[in-house]
């Protein structure tokens, strides 16, 4: 018997070693320390109920664990029993009962005699007994009362902290949680909210008087903006102030400005459904719904657990006894726990039933910032919507604060001015002369490619003649533009442009180029038609293609001096804006997408246009009104349908006309009539489909470039050797099998293409070619280069375009004069 009674306590102590302690259950309703800026005083309030309940329950499970749950004795049996069942009963009994103990003597001094009710049951047969009417005679909430505490408590901080942990909402707090940290504690919230709070009255002088400076120059005469109504939102307190740039370091500026880019992708990302919202209103009701479960079973309960339990079970056979008497130890504790337990979950079920009403009676998927902006003067803060605004009225709960300086950032000014000071410390006049370089028009020219905003550095640098923007959005001109009195060339590219009234007024007077590309037409900028000393306009962008519609393209009649127009676009005839300026226009040039252009009548009203192209416009014969225009110097035709060119007899016309380019086309044959262009100098017809040159195109003895590149020739005729004026000769890409040695008496030639052909000799005359200085001769069937060659002593090994094993035919003296330099 003592080795049972202490095997019983070492299982009731390593019961105690391996119980959970209540550390372990901290994961159920623990979350990121962050987090408590979207738990409310409610929410907090049920995690301490909550943390209340579960002592309750591993309380009880631990005295379950730690303490006999039930001690049982066997009633006697009552004298009205009958004889026979007391003779059964005694010889159970004296079968079962071990021998009396042995009667003290001297030998054995340490014998008592027990004294008592005998039962002449043994500690075995009381643990069966105990067990058996635990399992049968006590009430299962008698049993089960500390796990259902535990349970439900559990139940409860899960409920508690579900969207913490759900993984469409958890990601969702987590990133609003880092962006909110990030903006609560940056330096650019600070000086925005300081700037504007009053708390500093010097520095809010000092910033009124550098504002009025700032409005000073930026006023015209009229006072106002050509944009005016667009800027009139912006406060005043935003206007950047050159004298306290610095205050914020570029590191810091940078933090702000990718902070802006998070809140914006975010607000569009979380304002997209309602998922948080909806899940914290469901798991308020299924609290709600436990809670009232609770309470209901309960307090029917509640009265199950008592002292005293009668126990009757059938274990006579093995115990003598069929009746017991027993006593619940711990039921006057779990009575008292029971109730102490429904009290805080009457308190916890209240506070939901106040967390239902709160999100029902608000419009918690809207959130206005009325209040931020009239307290900070920030007009164009926006509202926001669904789970954005479920958070803000969470964290409003917390701390309003947060949600103030948060506001900041969804300001499109605040953010303006921030690109303006980071533009401003990153791009120093030095680093932007460091970008200059010479354009096509050898102007001196400061490329800015996807900047935030036109950095007001850029107004420093004086010998400043070209400016091109490309991808900046909300660009500003101020009236400083006019400190760059060498501007004369503009480039807007995907810009969208505002300017200030004294800035139009210098553009007028000093802007000679202008480029446009858009991408629709009311990108265009309406001041450009008042620029009147403008001489270049280009513009590249989709105007309408469907020609009955009006092309909205307005007036250019106030661009007296315009002289060179270029229109990129898909129109589908000319637009009348262009014919108010034919009188002085002197080039145009359109370049379609493909989109056939008709109605080509209005090029006769431009009689002093001297260069046109009209390139891929789906034309399919050569336009009559063309011939014309009398002082036609150049004519390009590229990438048309052109398959006839008979009407080129009417060429003769244009004495002037020099060069004419039919390139990339589908002409299969030149006229015998172009014979009677004499004054051509320059003449292309390179991507075609030409099979036979007519000997009467080499009567154009004027001619100094000749591209045939990309056709179908397979002769040359001997009448080229007219050509003395001839300098740039192409066969390229055909199937030539022989040149006839009248090309040789070129002399003038400096560059001769006769790659990808058939040929498989190179005459040794090509050594009169003395100012030869490109030759391609690769893709030939050529074996050996005719040592010749040496004598065209402007041709370098750099300027012979041959297969490396061809060159090494040459002789060594031969290969060494070209590759000297």
């Amino acid at each position: 018997m003592k080795e049972t009674t202490t095997k019983s306590v070492k299982e009731c102590g390593l019961a105690h070693r391996n119980m959970i302690p209540v550390t372990e259950f901290r994961q159920f309703s623990e979350q990121q320390p962050a987090f408590r800026v979207l738990k409310p005083w409610w929410d907090v309030f049920t995690d301490y109920l909550s943390v209340a309940m579960l002592m309750i329950g591993v309380f009880g499970c631990t005295l379950q664990v730690m303490q006999d749950k039930i001690i049982c004795l066997p009633k006697r049996v009552q004298p009205s029993q009958n004889h026979s069942s007391v003779s059964n009963v005694s010889q159970a009994v004296a079968s079962t009962t071990p021998l009396p103990p042995p009667k003290p003597s001297p030998t054995n001094p340490a014998t008592v005699e027990m004294k008592g009710l005998k039962t002449d049951l043994d500690l075995q047969q009381y643990s069966f007994i105990n067990q058996m009417c635990y399992e049968r005679a006590l009430h299962w909430y008698a049993k089960y009362f500390p796990y259902l505490v535990l349970i439900h408590t559990l139940v409860f901080m899960l409920c508690s902290n579900f969207w913490f942990k759900f993984p469409g909402s958890s990601s969702k707090i987590e990133h609003f949680i880092s962006i909110l940290g990030k903006c609560f504690d940056s330096p650019w919230t600070t000086r925005a909210l300081s700037e504007v709070s009053g708390e500093d009255s010097e520095e809010k002088d000092n910033r009124k008087n550098n504002m009025s400076r700032s409005n000073t120059i930026q006023s015209g005469p009229e006072g106002s903006l050509v944009n005016a109504q667009s800027l009139k939102s912006i406060p005043e307190k935003f206007v950047v102030d050159k004298s306290t740039a610095g205050a914020l370091d570029k590191k810091e500026g940078e933090q702000a400005k990718a902070l802006f880019e998070k809140v914006k992708k975010f607000r569009l990302h979380v304002e997209e459904g309602d998922i948080l919202y909806a899940m914290y209103v469901r798991q308020t009701v299924l609290k709600v719904i436990k809670f009232l479960i609770i309470i209901a079973y309960n307090s029917a309960l509640v009265s199950k657990v008592q002292f005293t339990v009668d126990c009757n079970v059938d274990i006579q056979d093995m115990t003598g006894y069929k009746n017991f008497s027993c006593n619940h130890t711990m039921a006057h504790l779990f009575s008292k726990l029971s109730f102490c337990y429904l009290c805080f979950v009457s308190i916890y079920g209240l506070t939901c039933l106040y967390t239902l009403y709160w999100l029902f009676y608000r419009s918690l998927r809207e959130y206005s910032f009325e209040y931020v902006r009239q307290e900070t003067g920030i007009d164009d803060i926006p509202d926001v919507k669904n789970d954005f605004a479920f958070m803000l009225h969470m964290i409003d709960q917390y701390d309003p604060l947060y949600s103030k300086r948060f506001a900041v950032f969804l300001s499109e000014v605040s953010e303006n001015k921030l690109k303006q000071l980071n533009l401003n410390n990153e791009w120093t006049p030095d680093k932007l002369r460091q970008k200059l370089q010479t354009n096509a028009h050898n102007r001196l020219e400061l490329p800015l490619i996807m900047l935030s905003g036109l950095p007001d550095t850029v107004f420093e640098i004086t010998e400043l003649q070209s400016l091109k923007l490309e991808i900046i959005k909300n660009v500003m001109i101020p009236a400083t533009i006019a400190q760059l009195d060498n501007l004369q060339e503009l480039s807007l590219h995907q810009c969208s442009v505002k300017i200030h009234s004294a800035a139009l007024s210098f553009l007028k007077e000093n802007l000679k180029v202008l480029s446009v590309k858009f991408d629709d037409m009311r990108e265009l900028p309406p001041w450009m038609y008042g620029l009147r000393n403008l001489e270049e306009l280009y513009l590249v962008g989709s105007l309408s293609h469907d020609i009955s519609k009006n092309v909205t393209l307005e007036s250019l009649r106030d661009l007296k001096s315009l002289k060179i127009l270029s229109i990129k676009s898909n129109v589908s005839k000319i637009p009348q804006a262009v014919v108010d300026v034919s009188s002085h226009l002197q080039k145009m040039c359109i370049h379609n997408d493909g989109t056939k252009l008709v109605m080509l009548n209005n090029l006769k009203k431009m009689t002093n246009l001297t260069e046109l192209e009209l390139v891929h416009c789906d034309l399919e014969r050569i336009p009559h009104a063309v011939f014309s225009l009398l002082s036609l110097q150049e004519l390009d035709l590229k990438e048309n349908n052109l398959k006839s060119i008979e009407e080129i007899v009417s060429f003769q016309h244009l004495r002037k006309l020099t060069v004419l380019k039919l390139w990339h086309n589908s002409i299969t044959y030149i006229p015998e009539h172009i014979k009677k262009l004499t004054s051509l100098e320059r003449l292309a017809f390179s991507h075609n489909k030409i099979e036979v040159l007519p000997s009467h195109l080499f009567l154009c003895n004027k001619i100094r470039y000749l591209d045939l590149s990309y056709n179908d020739i397979r002769f040359i005729p001997p009448e080229i050797g007219v050509l003395q004026s001839l300098q740039y000769f192409s066969i390229t890409c055909n199937k030539v099998e022989s040149l006839p040695d009248e090309l040789y008496f070129c002399k003038k030639l400096k560059t001769l293409k006769i790659g990808k052909n058939s040929l498989s000799v190179l005459s040794p005359k090509i050594g009169n070619l003395l100012f030869l200085s490109y030759l391609d001769v690769k893709g030939n069937h050529f074996e050996i280069l005719p040592p010749e060659l040496g004598d065209c002593r402007a041709l370098k090994r750099a300027g012979l375009v041959v297969e490396d094993a061809l060159f090494e035919t040459l002789p060594s003296d031969v290969r060494e004069q070209m590759k000297a330099e």
